[in-house]
């Protein structure tokens, strides 16, 4: 028999992309090479029994804003979005921290002489965020439905991430910021960077920086049952390495990275997009590391104890020099740290007074070099007494990320680098760019709108092959 879709991919792109063929009728198939769906988006207890840690993905700013996601009855099948009392913090030395709240007023107000930039920044990024989500999180080379809206968050987010708070009265609002526009995974002081730091505050002050409670995982489970209530199927341990080990089928969506499509399609692919495929840059990986912890990590700053992300690298300064060292081949000794406490929020995910966290650095792409001392004394530079608390831990080095996840090749995250055209061709320059012909279509962090957890790349390329190949 022939089905409609295969898809190949179980993450929460792959879940998505079938999810939408299947509502609209059309029979799926997805394959997943492991025994479990959710890619990188899944759980497990890697420190000790009772600690849930995420192998990938932890807090997902983008996963209640997802419109791929906004119609879907995913409580229905488990999940639940926990919301923490503070969105995101940044430490600084002397005891000092800049911390966004959902509340605007409030998050100004700790912000000292930038309180009414602040306000005007995020106030507009708050009034604008319906307007800009259609846009921000589809293919860019369109006509924007609201093109105001999209001009004013443009001609401020082609800046770099450095100019764009230079003019700031103290510290702690560059910090902040910083710690948003780090994501783009690219020095601060290249173009562009500032868009990254605009998309998330735009979503601190709307939908905020939730997770799912219980861990990742749940948002895939729930993701899997959705699918299977629509009729879908998913054949887990099943890898696909050539054409022939996909069933018969009308359409394929690969939510895989664009090198793993050109190697299973081979000749199917046009010459042009196959070499540039085969030869698709990766950005920089990240080096993680899964805690348990005897109680609650001792920030100096100690309203950092409520925040459910803690962005670990000082002052705006210090972070640009970390990203910049990693861009440039090396392992800073004080790297920017992104680290996630969900268990200020969701007691589930450890023993009742201890505490499971989160933390990954940005290293160069594949690299093997131990970040986990690193890592350590960043944390325990505004934490005095982290490292007395630590009752287990669980590193997890690029090459054993890409090894949980083929699509995080080198251990990079966001499915390519983000330098020079990376942000806006992926994986080509095109205005249809999850469509690869009539009957091949890709839907991975690999195309727009990229990294992150929210299932647009698999949603976007369902609706081309929706207009094409399955009308």
């Amino acid at each position: 028999m022939t089905t409609d879709a295969v898809v190949v991919g179980a993450g929460p792109n792959g879940l998505t992309a079938a999810i939408m063929l299947a509502r609209a009728g059309r029979s799926v198939v997805v394959l997943e090479q492991a025994n479990e769906p959710g890619g990188a988006c899944r759980s497990a207890e890697s420190t000790l029994p009772g600690f849930i840690h995420d192998i990938g993905a932890a807090v997902m700013p983008l996963g209640v804003a997802s419109p791929a996601w906004a119609s879907l009855p995913l409580e229905d099948h488990g999940l639940h979005w926990v919301a923490p009392p503070g969105e995101f913090g940044q430490p600084l030395d002397g005891g000092r921290a800049a911390i966004a709240y959902r509340d605007i007023e409030r998050t100004a107000a700790g912000l000292g002489g930038d309180a009414e930039r602040y306000r005007k920044l995020a106030g507009r990024l708050a009034a604008d965020w319906d307007h800009l989500a259609a846009s921000v999180l589809g293919p860019l080379l369109r006509i924007p439905r609201h093109p105001l809206a999209m001009a004013r968050f443009g001609l401020h987010g082609v800046q770099p991430a450095t100019r764009f708070v230079s003019r700031a009265a103290g510290d702690l609002y560059p910090a902040l910021f910083a710690g948003c526009a780090a994501h783009a995974v690219l020095p601060l002081e290249r173009p562009l960077t500032t868009s990254f730091g605009l998309l998330f505050l735009a979503l601190t002050h709307t939908t905020g920086w939730q997770f799912p409670q219980g861990g990742a995982g749940r948002l895939s489970r729930a993701l899997a049952g959705c699918l299977a209530s629509l009729g879908g199927e998913i054949r887990l341990s099943h890898p696909v390495r050539t054409w022939d080990d996909l069933p018969a089928h009308r359409a394929a969506i690969f939510t895989t990275g664009p090198a793993t499509l050109a190697r299973v399609a081979g000749s199917r692919l046009p010459h042009r997009i196959r070499r540039r495929f085969e030869k698709w840059p990766y950005g920089p990986g990240a080096y993680k590391v899964d805690f348990a912890l005897d109680g609650p990590i001792p920030w100096t700053a100690t309203a950092l104890a409520d925040v459910g992300t803690v962005h670990v690298g000082g002052t705006i300064a210090e972070v640009a020099e970390a990203e910049r060292l990693v861009a440039e081949g090396t392992h800073p000794e004080q790297p920017f740290v992104l680290l996630a406490q969900p268990s200020v929020a969701d007691p589930s995910r450890a023993p009742e007074g201890q505490q499971a966290v989160w933390a990954y650095c940005h290293v160069p792409n594949g690299s093997d070099f131990d970040m986990t001392d690193r890592i350590e004394g960043q944390i325990e530079r505004f934490a005095p007494g982290f490292r007395d608390r630590i009752l287990a831990k669980h590193a997890t080095a690029p090459s054993e990320l890409e090894a949980i996840n083929p699509n995080l090749v080198g251990g990079d995250f966001g499915g390519g680098s983000h330098a020079g055209m990376g942000l806006v061709a992926r994986p080509r320059l095109t205005v249809r760019p999850h469509r690869i012909t009539d009957r091949l279509f890709i839907g991975s962090a690999s195309t727009p709108p990229g990294g992150g957890v929210h299932g647009m790349g698999g949603y976007w390329a369902a609706q081309a092959a929706l207009a094409g190949s399955l009308r």
